[in-house]
């Protein structure tokens, strides 16, 4: 990801992967196509990243549409595969030379320590669930980033700012930026986060573009099954529309 001059789209661009065919959403191909041109066509278009995809469905998914297809079935070589994610119990050797990044989704268990070393040892990237907050998503950010590991998150962050005990991507990227696993990820007070073109602070810390843009490639993006609810969430901080 290139360093890009304004704060705002050095956070935000290409964030949100969408991911309307999955639960909660569950849309029909049709349907999430229509739902994926909308966002395509949005003013906050920029922060869409790309079409998550089940690869037993590969063969309905839009022409010309950046994808990370989900290993639900064997997949066939397609040049608009970027990624793909292995789900729990995937081969995960063999879906290293199915697209430029893999993304391995690991369980926030008593195992993490060997699964992370064994994405690192084969140079893939991993995944994690934000479901219910885990109290383990402190540790594995902070091994992603020991490892050098980059990283992709999903489920569970459906706000902007952490509340009710459940973790706001806000919260998340301001722990990959100022590589601090610590309060970024469990501040609730809105007002202690300000995103301009000149820099993203939280509390009494700052971020310039290419602060940001580093954190960015450790933190490389958001499933989400919407992309219309957390943009909807930076417009009601001010943050969008730019």
């Amino acid at each position: 990801m290139e360093t890009a001059v304004d704060a705002r789209f050095a956070l935000l661009e290409r964030l949100f992967d969408h991911a309307p065919m999955f639960p909660p959403a569950s849309l029909s191909p049709a349907e999430a196509i229509r739902e994926d041109q909308r966002a395509r066509e949005s003013s906050s278009a920029f922060a869409l990243g790309r079409l998550v995809w089940p690869a037993s469905r590969l063969e309905e998914a839009p022409l010309g549409r950046r994808l990370s297809v989900v290993l639900d079935a064997p997949l066939e070589p397609d040049p608009r595969v970027e990624a793909v994610e292995v789900p729990p119990g995937g081969d995960v050797e063999s879906a290293a030379a199915l697209a430029p990044e893999v993304y391995v989704e690991v369980a926030l268990d008593d195992e993490l320590d060997r699964t992370l070393g064994e994405v690192k040892r084969l140079g893939l990237r991993a995944k994690v669930r934000c479901s219910s907050g885990p109290k383990r998503l402190p540790w594995f950010m902070l091994e992603c980033r020991a490892r050098q590991i980059a990283f992709k998150a999903t489920a569970g962050l459906h706000h902007a700012i952490r509340s009710d005990g459940e973790h706001g991507f806000l919260n998340l990227l301001a722990a990959a930026v100022f590589g601090d696993e610590g309060d970024p990820l469990f501040e609730t007070d809105p007002e202690a986060f300000e995103l301009t073109g000149e820099r993203f602070r939280v509390r009494g810390r700052s971020a310039t573009a290419d602060d940001i843009a580093s954190g960015r490639r450790r933190f490389h993006s958001i499933g989400t099954c919407s992309f219309f609810e957390p943009v909807e969430e930076l417009e009601a901080l001010g943050i969008l529309p730019l």
